[in-house]
């Protein structure tokens, strides 16, 4: 970002916390398509043909609109991140609107996880890894690899399966994935190397095992 959009976003910021909703429109905007890359990203694959990303965006505004005085108080926050946390507050509600009735999902139990890291993103992961394995077509054999691919990634440390989450899918900077994360940018880099490349020998693995199968 250059100075001069720096000294924007700031002052748009700024009008933001003073209660401006003109600003928060602004704001909004500039970040719609970063945040439904999130929506898309973070949305449970079983209800994506029922909730659009359009709609969460829609209630994601509304719920920003309400909040603008609690953005107020968070200082510390920039401007998308704190639109980022809304929209993950979106999501989980809309997770629990649709898959409530469903059987009891091991994810929804998970008691000792770190508050800026999510249950779901194995799942959210595997579904993208999973899209770029062609040669899965049948439907029931995509949920079998995603639900094998989840496994795997249950195995990795929280952090370092979130950085990859933040950084590879959701495109955030180092900056803020090191912010979202509550770590040093340093450490966030370094997080992200390691954790990239376990998870391409685990792709590469997974694609020999597959290959192999087809042969």
């Amino acid at each position: 970002m250059s100075e001069t959009s720096t000294v924007v976003a700031d002052e748009l910021a700024a009008r933001m916390r003073a209660g401006n909703e003109d600003a928060l429109a602004t704001v909004f905007s500039t970040y719609r398509e970063r945040l439904r890359r999130i929506i898309q990203f973070r949305m449970d694959y079983r209800i994506a043909g029922r909730v659009s990303d359009s709609d969460v965006l829609q209630d994601t505004f509304i719920a920003a609109a309400k909040r603008l005085p609690h953005f107020s108080k968070q200082k510390d926050i920039p401007a998308f991140l704190w639109l980022r946390l809304l929209v993950n507050q979106q999501l989980i509600d809309v997770h629990r609107q649709h898959l409530q009735a469903e059987m009891r999902d091991v994810r929804k139990e998970v008691s000792l996880q770190p508050r800026h890291t999510s249950p779901y993103t194995s799942m959210a992961i595997a579904v993208q890894l999973v899209g770029a394995l062609t040669a899965v077509s049948e439907v029931v054999a995509r949920a079998e690899h995603i639900a094998k691919l989840e496994s795997v990634l249950n195995q990795m440390d929280d952090v370092d399966r979130e950085v990859i989450a933040l950084r590879h899918f959701e495109e955030l900077t180092n900056l803020e994935t090191a912010n979202v994360l509550e770590i040093q940018p340093s450490a966030a880099s370094k997080r992200y190397l390691r954790a990239m490349k376990r998870l391409s020998q685990t792709m590469a693995k997974i694609q020999g095992s597959q290959d192999g199968e087809d042969s």
